[in-house]
């Protein structure tokens, strides 16, 4: 009977020590059953992306030890980044990747926010495929305000957006001091971090392409960006989650910033993606930039290794 296996893309709010980034990828690491694929902090944004793939029931288990150890380590009331977040373990996006339903994935996504709220009381929200309202589907809009500000809205009742914002499993329906809260959540495709570089220091600029892209602004549905500046490199970055990279592929997101990068005079010296991509996503850009016609995946000779 063919095993069935399934992709997890959490970040937890800390990407600056190393030594409770370690401490809670270690926690994945010692599961058997589940393969940390790759850990990805990053230092300004101030949060950490681990991509795992495991059979259900043992990824569900190394998804809440890695909650424990990012509750234990992470204080939401000192934590301080550039990233979007509301909770020391932030996300728990799971997604199907092989021999397994989303509807699967949506049930275990539902036991792993039980299990969590059961154990720890933490408070936790429901999007993706798990959201209780049309609103909660979105991440970006149950971060609004973030930390900070959604936990001031909560703590008034009479708040006119308290029902629609509170938390889905909550003691009290505030979120926790020192946690925050956690978003849990499954989907039929995870996002892909992709990073558009340009030469140049203008961060205004970036920003400017940053709402051009993105989908609530104008841009592409399945894209959400902005535009930053890293400070360990030159020039500045447009940055983007793509949820969809077969309905919006990279290829069509790294030629809308050099387009609109022309405008101001700006070269694009560099793109990067941040963690792992599916194949799928490289192929698509590889027919489009060859002019390739009928490429099939079975033509990449590694992919019969994966069988």
């Amino acid at each position: 009977m063919n095993k069935k296996y399934v992709l997890a893309v959490p970040n937890f709010s800390d990407g600056q020590r190393e030594e409770v980034i370690e401490a809670i990828a270690n926690e994945v690491r010692n599961v058997e059953g589940v393969t940390l694929v790759s850990v990805e902090p990053e230092y300004d944004f101030n949060r950490t992306v681990l991509t795992i793939i495991g059979e259900p029931e043992p990824l569900k288990n190394a998804l809440i030890n890695m909650a424990d150890k990012s509750y234990e380590l992470i204080d939401m009331r000192e934590q301080k980044g550039t990233h979007p977040r509301i909770g020391s373990q932030d996300t728990i996006p799971i997604f199907p990747l092989m021999n397994i339903s989303l509807e699967e994935c949506t049930k275990l996504a539902e036991e792993i926010g039980m299990e969590l709220f059961d154990k720890y009381k933490v408070p936790i929200f429901y999007s993706g495929e798990n959201a209780k309202t049309e609103n909660k589907r979105s991440i970006s809009y149950i971060r609004k305000g973030q930390y900070e500000g959604l936990k001031k809205l909560l703590e008034n009742k009479n708040n006119l957006d308290y029902e629609d914002r509170k938390p889905d499993l909550s003691v009290d329906g505030r979120l926790s001091d020192k946690w925050g809260a956690t978003i849990v959540s499954a989907d039929l495709e995870g996002l892909t971090a992709y990073n558009v570089f340009l030469d140049t220091e203008n961060l205004s600029i970036a920003k400017a392409i940053a709402k051009g892209v993105r989908g609530p602004s104008g841009g592409f549905s399945t894209v959400r960006a902005v535009g930053i500046k890293f400070p360990e490199r030159d020039g500045v970055v447009v940055s983007m989650n793509m949820f969809d990279c077969s309905q919006t592929p990279l290829y069509r997101a790294f030629e809308f910033v050099k387009q609109e990068a022309k405008r101001y005079g700006v070269a694009v010296t560099g793109s990067e993606l941040v963690g792992p991509v599916k194949l799928d996503y490289l192929l698509n850009n590889l027919e489009y930039y060859l002019g390739l016609q009928g490429l099939r995946k079975e033509q990449i000779l590694e992919t019969h290794l994966m069988k």
